[in-house]
């Protein structure tokens, strides 16, 4: 699969998409594509640039969200200009998808929203290249309806990823074999290793994780075989507003 200005697949080299959960401000969006810009050209690994305007699907309606659409979308333009890298933005069912992919090169449906027939189908139909994320309550052969909702409307550029699945309260786990089985649906498998750490709602008002495990779970995910890793990035994780614990 072609994706922006490189191929992806479990016959390509592996690639990266990382960033910040959230737009915290516009000097840690830049610092952080410039130094993750640096690193990935240094080893020769392709990488998109990921982050979030609003993050709707916090643990309490308290936390930080992000700083909005519009603002948030003129700091990833800039992001994008100034760095020269492609960007993935998540999208929400009341988000305006006209005016994202407009900036994104990438969109990406919350694991949560999985199953949502017409949301899958608004995102798939705007031509863009869709990350859709398994939710924590599907098996990974079930992925194979989601992608061809997404089909559906004609999109063949569908990205699946593994970001763990439930494993009683509070806690994620992650069958590495359903990184396999996920590979039958003909799309490009990523792995999310920051956020199969988390234990959700683990602080009561907000999301734990075990960010010491993200490298067993990076290593594993690469040695099973996989199209690209997701990770979550923050120069300071503990003053990170949203999932400090798991990046």
């Amino acid at each position: 699969m072609k994706l922006c200005n490189f191929n992806i697949g479990l016959d390509q080299p592996l690639f990266l998409i990382a960033g910040p959960c959230v737009i915290e401000s516009e000097q840690l969006m830049l610092d952080t594509a410039g130094q993750l810009k640096e690193i990935t050209e240094r080893l020769g690994i392709n990488f998109v640039y990921k982050s979030s305007f609003d993050k709707a699907n916090r643990s309490s309606h308290e936390s930080f969200r992000g700083l909005g659409m519009e603002k948030g979308l003129q700091i990833l333009e800039k992001v994008k200009k100034q760095f020269n890298l492609p960007i993935l933005v998540d999208v929400h069912e009341d988000t305006p998808l006209n005016e994202v992919a407009a900036v994104a090169d990438v969109l990406q449906t919350p694991a949560f929203l999985c199953r949502q027939t017409n949301f899958i189908q608004r995102v798939a139909a705007l031509d863009k290249p869709v990350n859709i994320k398994k939710g924590q309550f599907l098996s990974p052969w079930e992925m194979k309806n989601v992608v061809a909702k997404a089909r559906a409307v004609g999109n063949e550029e569908i990205m699946v990823c593994e970001r763990g699945f439930s494993f009683g309260y509070n806690n994620l786990v992650v069958d590495m074999r359903s990184l396999a089985v996920m590979r039958d649906t003909g799309c490009p498998v990523i792995c999310d290793v920051t956020h199969a750490v988390q234990l959700p709602g683990g602080l009561g008002n907000a999301t734990g994780g075990q960010r010491e495990f993200i490298p067993v779970i990076a290593r594993a995910a690469v040695g099973v075989g996989i199209a690209g890793i997701f990770i979550e990035t923050h120069p300071d994780p503990d003053k990170a507003l949203s999932d400090g614990p798991n990046s």
